[in-house]
């Protein structure tokens, strides 16, 4: 699939600790058949967008860990690299101000390394046909429930509040591919804990949302299942 000339860009989001995985290394860091996962994302990019430009965002403690295994990877693919802030968005905030106005800039997960190389390739083009912002999405197929936690930690179910309709409900992925002057001026808004995701950022601002089909098999590794079912997808390829 042939790409237009805008200059592009990659936000990596690799600024979090990773308690949940329950690892002394935050989870970027871990290995995922051999390959550290930060590494492995990183490098779906590279190969999907020759010249493409990656910015990995990570916690200021673990830059020069990151910079010691790409060394003793030989992983030498140039990168610019940001501090994470107290929240995701903080640190999305952090990555864009190194990016120009005039780009089109994909940012991603760095716990999402089995992103296809085609669906990036896809979102790029379709950004050169206008789009201001596109979002990976896929239809949530369990059956959901809406549960009050009690101060005890057990569920019960509230009064009066329906479950949510499956049919309308779709759980968002990433990379979020934008021009990069929408999404830098939907990030000088001041930090909203409605803020989940930078899809979130530019909807609040007025920017209009075009969706795409995600990938089942892109998934979130945060906890040591995830990085199992992560290695089982490998296998398959």
């Amino acid at each position: 699939m042939a790409l237009g000339k805008t200059k592009k860009y990659a936000v990596i989001v690799a600024g979090g600790s990773g308690v949940r995985m329950g690892a002394p290394t935050p989870k970027q860091f871990l290995e995922l058949d051999g390959v550290p996962i930060l590494e492995r994302t990183i490098g779906r990019f590279i190969s999907a967008v020759p010249g493409i430009t990656i910015v990995t965002v990570l916690p200021d403690d673990y830059i020069s860990t990151w910079k010691g295994l790409c060394t003793s990877r030989s992983f030498d693919y140039p990168q610019i690299i940001a501090k994470g802030g107290l929240t995701r968005f903080h640190s999305v905030r952090s990555a864009l101000a190194k990016i120009p106005g005039d780009a089109t800039v994909a940012i991603h997960d760095g716990v999402r390394p089995l992103i296809s190389e085609a669906l990036i390739r896809e979102m790029f083009a379709r950004m050169e046909d206008g789009c201001r912002a596109l979002i990976p999405v896929l239809p949530v197929t369990d059956s959901l429930k809406t549960l009050h936690r009690k101060p005890d930690g057990s569920l019960s179910t509230p009064e009066g509040i329906p479950d949510p309709d499956r049919s309308v409900v779709y759980a968002v992925q990433t990379p979020q591919v934008f021009a990069s002057s929408d999404i830098k001026a939907a990030y000088t808004q001041a930090y909203d804990t409605a803020f989940t995701d930078d899809a979130s950022v530019a909807r609040k601002y007025g920017i209009p949302l075009t969706y795409i089909a995600g990938e089942r098999t892109n998934i979130k590794i945060t906890t040591p299942d995830d990085l199992s079912l992560a290695g089982a997808f490998l296998s398959l390829h």
